[in-house]
């Protein structure tokens, strides 16, 4: 997998790189994995925006991905690893040996004809494969691991992330999560082994602003650019400051940029080191 740098024959391609797609073994999806994808343009149940400059976009239809994988000690076949418009990983297409087909997320070097097995027992190191944090080794890079034993994966599932396990003491694991913050699941999560795939999308360069659009996000306007009306930033003769002894506000007045939003939960006992602040 490597990065496609176009030819600079207009001012925009000239800063416009892809992923290169040598990787992907099928572009004709699995209807039978498929549903469709109604737009929500950032509005929340009631029709209401509750996140801006969202909206238009190309068409997607959803891969129901398998994100559990509990049919445990069945051997399934790669089929295919596929392009998924939801998501920057790549997905796998496997099959197990009653015919079933799933859609799971695709690990470093997954290639077609691999076989792998999802256990509550200690099965083999190899990447794709699927155990409790307790039976895999100390050091290990793991993706898709659960909070809750049985709910499926909700942590690194994105395209080139992985978590460290750092060991396992009493009834619970340590991970060091990508952002840098160190903290305590159950051993009884499920995670799989190895990284999760298209590590190189970090490389990519959108290059202008229609690719943007046709993912569905539309221009942002700064808040110092507008009207005193329009925005707590908004006003001045030329280029001024933003001029609050609060420091810097959204555009509803509320403090922005480096407070905290985690409220009081119970699972702050489980964190041992708080995540690295963004410079």
């Amino acid at each position: 997998m490597s990065i496609k740098v176009y030819k600079p024959t207009t001012p925009a391609r000239r800063k416009t790189s892809v992923v290169s797609s040598l990787d992907l073994t099928r572009k004709k999806r699995e209807k039978s994995l498929t549903k469709s994808l109604n737009k929500k343009s950032g509005r929340n149940n009631s029709g209401r925006i509750t996140v801006r400059h969202r909206g238009g976009g190309a068409k997607k239809i959803y891969r129901i991905i398998d994100f559990k994988r509990l049919r445990f000690d069945e051997q399934a076949l790669v089929e295919a690893i596929e392009y998924d418009p939801n998501r920057n990983a790549r997905i796998a297409l496997i099959k197990y040996q009653d015919g079933t087909k799933s859609y799971i997320l695709a690990a470093v070097g997954m290639k077609v004809g691999d076989q792998i097995v999802s256990s509550q027992n200690s099965v083999e190191i190899k990447n794709g494969n699927r155990m409790p944090l307790s039976l895999i080794p100390q050091g290990y890079m793991v993706y898709n691991v659960e909070l809750v034993p049985g709910r499926g994966g909700v942590i690194a599932r994105s395209a080139g992330t992985n978590v460290i396990l750092q060991g396992v003491e009493g009834k619970y694991a340590k991970l060091k999560m990508p952002s840098g913050e160190i903290r305590l699941v159950s051993k009884d999560c499920s995670a799989t082994l190895g990284q999760i795939s298209n590590p190189d999308i970090k490389l990519m360069r959108i290059g202008k602003a229609g690719r943007k659009r046709h993912m569905g996000i539309k221009p942002t306007v700064r808040g110092k650019a507008m009207n005193p009306v329009d925005h707590p930033h908004g006003g001045g003769e030329g280029n001024q400051p933003i001029g609050l002894k609060s420091g810097p506000k959204n555009i509803y007045g509320k403090k922005a940029l480096g407070i905290k939003t985690r409220s009081k939960k119970w699972s702050d006992k489980l964190i041992i080191k708080k995540r690295k602040k963004k410079r």
